[in-house]
């Protein structure tokens, strides 16, 4: 579970394209803090503490407590925007939470054990269907991943949600049907010397 982060801001006066060009003109950027029925509030962050939360992973599953000009906010990412030349931040969006909400995350897929999966051990490959699984969690326990065991997985199995231990009070967002994580496929040599065998099955019958 990701800790609560602190994060300096700094309140905005001005909106607009603007102005936000004029905040990053300052080494800053343009931000907002909005939900829980109250005003959208403009803020700004630090260019390069803010590059670097979100290249470091987990940005999106990180509930913050945003001081700007000593008034603390406690919030969570919901989206951010990157220059599409330069992989720049250039804008993120925060929603406020109280500590019982409960919040939909794209939450990674880890998977663990690979030398204890007999189908990896016979070449198999281990086919990622959802690198990510969208979660309903309590936002005071926003698990860093879900973690998949894949011992004991042979070649042409399929890992279902429900072969997956969520923490307590975790739920997916899809819940009318058991979806598939992860297959272990064939290589295609095997699947090349099945197919041949199975050929000359059928000529000798």
């Amino acid at each position: 579970m990701s800790a609560v982060k602190q994060l300096k801001a700094s309140a905005r006066e001005r909106v607009g394209k603007g102005a936000a060009r004029a905040v990053r003109r300052q080494g800053r950027i343009p931000a907002v803090i909005y939900g829980l029925g109250e005003a959208p509030q403009p803020i700004s962050l630090d260019f390069n503490e803010t590059k670097r939360l979100i290249f470091a992973g987990g940005f999106l599953t990180t509930v913050f407590e945003i001081d700007v000009n000593g008034k603390k906010t406690r919030a969570i990412p919901r989206d951010y925007q990157l220059d599409p030349v330069k992989d720049m931040p250039l804008h993120v969006d925060f929603l406020r939470v109280t500590q019982d909400a409960t919040v939909n995350v794209e939450v990674p897929v880890h998977f663990f054990n690979h030398e204890a999966s007999p189908g990896l051990k016979r070449g198999g490959t281990l086919n990622v269907v959802r690198h990510t699984v969208e979660l309903i969690v309590p936002v005071d326990a926003i698990p860093d991943s879900i973690d998949v065991d894949l011992t004991g997985r042979e070649i042409g199995d399929s890992i279902h949600i429900s072969a997956v231990k969520l923490p307590a009070g975790v739920k997916p967002v899809i819940q009318d049907r058991d979806f598939t994580i992860a297959t272990l496929v064939a290589p295609s040599g095997l699947v090349a010397e099945e197919a041949e065998a199975a050929a000359a099955e059928a000529e000798e019958k």
